[in-house]
């Protein structure tokens, strides 16, 4: 079906209407789909001109065959409609039979080791790219500790994400859905259960007062580093950076654990959607440099080698659009520099990744080794 290169899946949300908006900047014609074409459209009018874009909304069932119809032809899609662990297996599965390239905006671990255990050979076989997580929280985080690799005997890693910022819709209903997960880290090449419901202090810099973190799912780290040759531990936290959300998601993996995880799947389900919900249920407003800034901290350790990059960045929603829109218009355009599975640093490059950051001005990078 498709006569344009690539597919915005889940146009009719935030992050779809930020990736639509990119993709303009890079004059790359796509396809804007979603459940609603009257929804996709009423975002799409917003996006500043969008009447110079070369783009068509279609609308969707969701369907396995009817997002097959839709992807044939493409080149790329760009998955953006989570929880992924729910939406992500008949949307990657549409993509492989389409013969394009995936990449999603979702971060949940849980999604990731599914994706790099029943889909990257599948991927790598027919000289496609499967690389979910191309998104801030992730990609970034994962450039960065690139180099910090670089710069001598690194076999271990901590990385620390942190936004100030409201939650998406989906964003939301991502962070509850995860509660109920296992998240791993990374020790001596092996995946370790992080302790549940548990929380940790930790030192950012740039503020004075230690900030809250959460394990939230496991991260995406410890599954690209897994089998990596030089890596053998590593450990991913984040959250927001405001103390005050931070307590109430800890308190709610509490209740979780306490009173929902022995309800059946189904139920426990339910419950979380019900409370992601009732969190939040509409659209944040366009976000302000000034107020919604972000931060990646990562340190590598060795024996006696250091190194630690940090990255200071504002408007972490227009960071995971740009990084969107950036890995499609290459995709269109190149191969990846590696196919099947892969993180976004290893697809497309972590210095190109932080450079493009640092081009829109959405990033700034410190290192110290």
């Amino acid at each position: 079906m498709s006569k344009r290169p690539v597919v915005v899946y889940g146009a009719n949300g935030f992050s779809g209407r930020l990736i639509a908006e990119f993709l303009r900047e890079y004059n790359t014609p796509f396809i804007a789909a979603g459940r609603s074409a009257a929804r996709v459209k009423q975002v799409l009018d917003h996006v500043p001109g969008i009447e110079s874009a070369d783009f068509e909304i279609v609308e969707t069932a969701g369907t396995l065959e009817d997002l097959g119809r839709i992807f044939d032809g493409a080149k790329v899609v760009c998955n953006t409609a989570g929880p992924f662990i729910y939406n992500g297996p008949r949307v990657i599965e549409a993509a492989l039979k389409a013969g394009c390239h995936y990449i999603d905006i979702g971060g949940e671990q849980a999604w990731i080791r599914e994706v790099a255990e029943n889909w990257g050979e599948k991927f790598r076989e027919r000289g496609l790219l499967a690389a979910p997580a191309t998104a801030f929280m992730c990609a970034v985080s994962d450039a960065a500790a690139r180099l910090c690799l670089q710069s001598g005997a690194i076999d271990t890693l901590e990385t620390v994400t942190m936004f100030k910022g409201i939650p998406t819709f989906g964003s939301t209903q991502t962070i509850f859905a995860v509660i109920q997960t296992d998240a791993y880290y990374l020790e001596q090449n092996q995946y370790k259960a992080w302790p549940r419901a548990s929380r940790y202090d930790v030192a950012i810099p740039g503020y004075l007062q230690t900030q809250l973190a959460l394990s939230w799912g496991g991260f995406p780290q410890p599954v690209w580093f897994k089998n990596h040759p030089q890596v053998a531990n590593v450990r991913s936290m984040g959250g927001l950076l405001d103390r005050h959300i931070m307590e109430g998601v800890a308190a709610t993996e509490k209740l979780f654990e306490d009173q929902i995880r022995p309800l059946p799947k189904a139920d426990r389900e339910k419950k979380l959607a019900e409370m992601a919900n009732a969190v939040q249920a509409g659209t944040p407003p366009r976000e302000n440099p000034r107020e919604q800034r972000t931060i990646e901290v990562v340190v590598g350790r060795g024996s006696t080698d250091y190194a630690q990059c940090v990255v200071f960045g504002t408007c972490c929603y227009r960071q995971t659009g740009l990084l969107q829109a950036f890995a499609a218009h290459h995709l269109v355009h190149a191969a990846p520099q590696k196919v099947g599975f892969a993180s976004p640093a290893e697809a497309f490059g972590h210095r190109e990744i932080l450079r493009v950051l640092e081009e829109h001005g959405l990033a700034k990078v410190r290192f110290t080794s």
